[in-house]
């Protein structure tokens, strides 16, 4: 078994986000409790140690995995808060969101679905108050009218929350993942009203 290459801050981050991709698999394949550091090495092909450098273990990885998404939902809602509101907005912020979440794939809703309490537990002990919950809220906030209907208030809140259930909701689907995802950001954009 070799050693993990960190020839620098592009290459390091670049084997983080490997053996999070690798963990993420042998989390949903296997379960959470049920993947150990030393499958994750053999599967990377590097000795523990190796990867005990980038990881102190498995709960360190989610941390990663969630912080990463975390990021890019905090990056939408901040680009979403400057923009004028409108309809325009609100399909352009469901198309963004829509690419973030095919950008983290089936697996990975399947996975924090799968692992709610790990998950909660992990963002508590990082010290993200509300996290994606947070982030979700400002974005229902931001997209919906003030004077908008109870129902238009729910569509705004479904056409979001519906890319999340994907990977729920479709996991005995024999569909290829891109257009289960597809089908979903359809779907999540027609739930708001022509003009809304």
């Amino acid at each position: 078994m070799g050693q993990i290459a960190a020839d620098g801050p592009a290459s390091a981050e670049g084997t983080r986000q490997k053996i999070q991709t690798i963990a993420l698999r042998l989390f949903a394949e296997q379960g959470y409790e049920s993947t150990s550091m030393r499958q994750i090495s053999e599967e990377l092909g590097v000795t523990k140690a190796a990867l005990y450098y980038h990881f102190a273990g498995k709960e360190d990885i989610v941390r990663a995995l969630i912080e990463g998404m975390l990021s890019q939902i905090t990056g939408l809602t901040e680009w979403a808060r400057a923009q004028e509101p409108g309809p325009d907005l609100r399909r352009e912020v469901i198309a963004r969101w829509a690419a973030i979440m095919h950008g983290q794939g089936l697996r990975m809703f399947r996975f924090l679905g799968s692992n709610y309490r790990l998950v909660r537990d992990i963002r508590g002990e990082a010290g993200q108050p509300g996290g994606m919950a947070a982030a979700v809220s400002e974005l229902f906030t931001i997209l919906t009218p003030a004077d908008a209907s109870l129902e238009d208030r729910l569509r705004v809140r479904f056409s979001l929350l519906i890319i999340n259930m994907t990977g729920m909701a479709a996991r005995d689907l024999d569909a290829d993942e891109e257009d289960i995802l597809a089908a979903a950001a359809r779907i999540s954009a027609g739930l708001l009203p022509p003009g809304f």
